[in-house]
């Protein structure tokens, strides 16, 4: 099964006319972008919330946020202009390491050229101006997709109101580096993998598989592992713990493209609001739109102190916190928390800006 037969059948695909240059210095001379939407653009064209989905993502808000997208939720189609994209480099439409090469059904692979979150920013930016987008409500993320949501915020590709970025730091520290340098180092170590590709021969998950588990080590916590877990084992005498950890490395495997994964986790490490625009505190204080930053107690993947730096250094953000303890997943396992905090933060901007909420 390709990972292409995840896309979801609603999903459809945008062209961006003039190719994309990227901070690495390649230009991409074809670039499609796979997007979803709900609701309608208003005739003002300035009622677009876009979301930015996290590493192994897609656009399919409705799967993963169900909690918080829908008539009556934080994200309403009846008022807003929803969009998701699949990102730039990603596997589920979106141009990216899976696309063919041109002239050429093989995909592109490791040929694919590096990327960064600003890259993916403006790749995002222009395909919000190819469906008639002039300003963004909100721009929304968490994890990765956190970290678009504040790099919305200080490029401003589009006029932005409100920004709320979700278990994500100002820059992707050394400790977040050296676990996806390690996760990528497990793929490329995969006997299977030859010449930047999986052998035909091989099933393309060993690697990806173990780059998987070690990933979930993080994306969870201590406690969340003991409450579910304990020492428990299975009657084949495996603890329960190595199963799933199993089960989610063979499940990513069968769905996500490789590649995609080295690209992402590049380009995640490239995330530093502060590269390239002087100290880092300069740079959260001309921050334009209002931004609401949430982060996870739990989380040991983005911990409290990278967050806590985050929101002291904006002036005006909001600071919120989810109470799990399920660590850095809690933003896809605690909805009704995301969505009150979104909602309290959308009220807000509604009354600043005099509109009825």
């Amino acid at each position: 099964m390709s990972h292409l037969d995840f896309v979801s059948p609603d999903t459809r695909t945008l062209k961006l006319s003039a190719g994309l240059h990227l901070d690495g210095g390649h230009r991409l001379e074809t670039v499609e972008i796979a997007y979803r939407s709900w609701g309608s653009l208003s005739e003002a064209r300035d009622n677009a919330v876009m979301v930015c989905h996290a590493l192994t993502g897609s656009a399919d808000v409705d799967q993963w946020w169900s909690g918080i997208l829908g008539p009556g939720k934080a994200l309403d189609p009846t008022r807003d202009f929803v969009v998701a994209t699949n990102v730039l480099g990603g596997c589920y439409g979106t141009t990216g390491p899976s696309s063919p090469l041109p002239g050429n059904r093989e995909p592109l692979g490791p040929a694919f050229p590096s990327l960064t979150i600003r890259d993916q920013v403006r790749a995002q930016a222009e395909a919000l101006k190819g469906l008639g987008v002039r300003s963004l409500r909100l721009v929304v993320g968490g994890s990765m997709g956190g970290m678009h949501a504040l790099e919305w915020a200080a490029m401003e590709p589009l006029p932005v109101e409100g920004v709320c970025a979700i278990g994500a730091p100002a820059r992707h520290y050394p400790w977040a580096v050296g676990l996806a340098d390690t996760q990528r180092r497990a793929i490329r170590s995969d006997p299977a993998w030859k010449g930047g590709r999986y052998a035909l021969d091989s099933p393309p998950s060993g690697g990806l598989a173990v780059a998987r588990m070690i990933a979930m080590c993080t994306y969870r916590s201590p406690d969340s592992f003991d409450l579910r877990f304990r020492r428990d084992r299975h009657s084949e005498g495996h603890f329960q713990v190595e199963s799933y950890l199993r089960y989610q490395g063979e499940k990513l495997g069968a769905r996500f493209d490789a590649n995609t994964y080295l690209a992402l986790t590049e380009a995640m490490d490239t995330h530093d609001l502060a590269r390239d625009r002087g100290p880092l505190a300069g740079v959260l204080a001309d921050l334009r739109p209002r931004v609401q930053v949430v982060g996870i107690r739990s989380d040991v993947l983005y911990p409290p102190h990278e967050v806590e730096e985050l929101a002291e250094g904006i002036p005006g953000s909001d600071l919120a916190w989810i109470e799990s303890p399920h660590g850095h997943d809690a933003f896809l396992i605690e909805q009704d928390q995301v969505r009150d905090t979104l909602r309290r933060f959308r009220e807000q901007n509604l009354r600043r800006a005099g509109r009825c909420a």
